[in-house]
């Protein structure tokens, strides 16, 4: 077992599948994002990619489709359910290949890849400086990083909202470490840059991106997503049924305010985050 064990164990359990299962309807969610982070990772023809905490492969596809025939992608994740879906989506692509790993620990062939990349993968690791001094090994001299992370939680209304209304049927709850793996474990760009330089990467970037993320058709929909996917699905994981469904209902309220054309869609507030090796 790694220091990232518990990590591990909840992308492969229950959670691990239901991405796996809900893979197209979440990577439609995040493809404005996906799509930004990929321009600033700037992947050429020709180089070597590294997808780290590549999910459903999405990502890694379009990094495939970046270098073409002459390159080569790995992507690394830590969930066998959703490492399934992304091989299955890259059969066939021969530059495209992925390893069930833990990129804090895995043996990268050293000064191999000429991109670093991840989409929301490197905001879990128990102790980001040592996962990311091993993910530098992997770089090449003047090679790079590029990742895309989330800001501050109360500037992400995907998670407040529904958190917000699970927190009211619970007991209070110890005030979160900002610092622990986690979506917003890297929404503090002074502590990421400190991170990264002692890693061994040149001073990094860190470029605003603010977008929205449309969680839900209708707010029933996504009122129910809420409590099976993300934080608040976490805080309500050992509650009763009937706990879930009145926090299903006044959620529901809420994402009537939030309808758009497209569904239910609410502000999301991201950081871009490049450096050379």
């Amino acid at each position: 077992m790694t220091d990232n064990a518990d990590q591990i164990a909840y992308w492969n359990a229950a959670s691990g599948h239901k991405w796996a299962e809900d893979a197209e309807k979440l990577d439609a969610m995040m493809a404005e994002m996906a799509a930004v982070a990929i321009a600033a990772a700037s992947p050429r023809a020709g180089e070597s990619v590294v997808d780290i905490g590549c999910g459903a492969g999405a990502t890694a596809v379009a990094l495939a489709n970046a270098v073409g025939p002459e390159g080569r992608v790995l992507g690394v994740d830590v969930s066998a359910p959703m490492l399934e879906v992304a091989r299955a989506r890259g059969a066939g692509r021969g530059p495209l290949s992925f390893v069930e790993a833990d990129a804090a620990t895995a043996h990268f062939a050293a000064a191999s890849a000429d991109l670093v990349f991840s989409k929301f993968g490197v905001m879990f690791f128990v102790d980001p400086e040592a996962a990311f001094r091993n993910i530098r090994k992997v770089v090449k001299p003047g090679g790079r990083l590029a990742f895309i992370c989330w800001r501050t939680l109360k500037e992400n209304p995907f998670a407040t909202l529904p958190m917000g209304a699970a927190l009211k049927h619970l007991p209070p709850q110890p005030s979160p470490d900002p610092n622990a793996p986690g979506p917003f474990a890297f929404a503090d760009p002074v502590r990421v840059g400190h991170i990264l330089t002692a890693a061994g990467f040149q001073t990094p970037a860190f470029a605003h991106f603010d977008s929205t993320m449309t969680v839900g058709r209708t707010p029933a929909a996504a009122a129910k997503e809420a409590v099976l996917v993300g934080m608040a699905s976490r805080l309500l994981a050992n509650e009763p049924q009937a706990m879930k469904d009145q926090v299903i209902a006044e959620l529901t309220e809420i994402y009537e305010r939030h309808v758009t054309p497209a569904g239910v869609t609410v502000p999301a507030a991201c950081w871009v985050v490049t450096a050379s090796a």
